[in-house]
C-alpha cells in the first residue's frame, strides 16, 4: 500500500518513515512537513535522517500528494491532525492517527469522519501497552475495592498531560468497573487533599528524554499491586503504527482501534 507520513522529522515521524521503508508491503510516496521547514523539497530519507535517499520528497502541502496514497499516518500535533483529518475525509483516504491531547469535540470529529473513511485512532500503538490495558481491566474487576493511582513519565517536550495512553488506561479501568472516567479522574494533589474513595489519581512527570513510562498502582490494605510498562525508545510505537496502517488495507469506512489490529 502507498503511505504518506505526516511530520517526517518529528520524533515519531522519522521512526515511522524508517519502519515503513523497511516493510515489503508498503511504499512511501512522500512526507508532509509544516511550511517553512528547511527540509521541504528534500529527499524523504534525508529529511527523516535515515542516512539514505528513498527517492521520494517532502512537501509542505498534503494536497500535492494525497491522491497518490492509500493511507496517511499522522503522529503530529492537534492542529495539524485536524487539518489532516479534513483532507483525508475530502479525498476518501484511510487514516491512522496517534496524536494525543484532543478535546472531546475534536475526538468526536474522528468518529463522525469514520462514517465516510476508515480511521484507526490509537493513543498508543505498542502491543505490550495494550496487553497491559487488558491486564488492568481484569485486575480492577477482581479488586474493585483497590485505590487506583496512575504515574506516567514522558520527555520534557511532551505537551499534553496526562498522556493519551494513561487516559486510555484509565477509561478502560473505569468501564470495567461500570463507572465514568470523567467522574473518577483526579489530577495531582496539593495541600490538604485526602483521597476520596472511588477516585483515580493521575500524576504526570516530564523530564529529559524519557520515551514513555506508565505505572498503575492498585492499593489495598497492607499490600499493593503495580503493573508497569517502560519503553526504551519510540521504535515499538512506530512499528505498531505501520501495523495499524497495514490493517486498514481494503477495510470499509469505520472507526477502528488497536484492539482490532492485535485482536485483544
Amino acid at each position: 500500500m502507498n503511505v504518506i507520513v505526516i511530520g517526517p522529522r518529528g520524533k515519531m515521524g522519522k521512526l515511522i518513515t524508517q519502519a515503513a521503508a523497511q516493510r515489503e508491503d508498503m511504499i512511501l510516496v512522500g512526507g508532509v512537513a509544516p511550511k517553512g521547514r528547511d527540509y521541504v523539497g528534500k529527499d524523504l530519507g534525508q529529511a527523516a535522517m535515515l542516512g539514505e535517499n528513498l527517492g521520494k520528497l517532502v512537501y509542505d502541502d498534503l494536497e500535492e500528494i494525497i491522491e497518490d496514497c492509500d493511507v496517511i499516518i499522522d503522529f503530529s500535533t492537534r492542529e495539524t491532525s485536524m487539518n489532516v483529518l479534513d483532507a483525508a475525509r475530502r479525498h476518501k483516504k484511510a487514516l491512522v492517527c496517534g496524536t494525543t491531547g484532543f478535546s472531546e469535540e475534536e475526538r468526536n470529529k474522528f468518529v463522525q469522519a469514520a462514517g465516510e473513511i476508515p480511521i484507526l485512532y490509537a493513543a498508543n500503538t505498542s502491543r505490550m501497552v495494550n496487553v497491559m490495558r487488558k491486564l488492568l481491566e481484569t485486575a480492577v474487576r477482581l479488586l474493585p475495592e483497590a485505590d487506583v493511582e496512575i504515574l506516567e513519565m514522558h520527555d520534557q517536550w511532551k505537551i499534553d498531560a496526562p498522556s493519551g495512553t494513561s487516559r486510555e488506561l484509565g477509561e478502560a479501568m473505569a468501564k470495567a468497573l461500570g463507572k465514568e472516567w470523567e467522574k473518577m479522574a483526579v489530577f495531582g494533589r496539593e495541600g490538604a487533599s485526602p483521597r476520596e474513595k472511588g477516585t483515580m489519581g493521575y500524576h504526570s512527570l516530564r523530564a529529559g528524554n524519557i520515551p514513555s513510562s506508565h505505572t498503575v498502582f492498585l492499593g489495598g490494605m497492607g499490600e499493593r499491586l503495580e503493573i508497569t510498562h517502560h519503553s526504551y525508545n519510540w521504535e515499538c510505537f512506530a512499528r505498531g503504527a505501520c501495523d495499524c496502517a497495514a490493517f486498514l488495507e481494503g477495510k470499509p469506512a469505520g472507526y477502528y482501534t488497536i484492539e482490532d489490529v492485535i485482536q485483544l
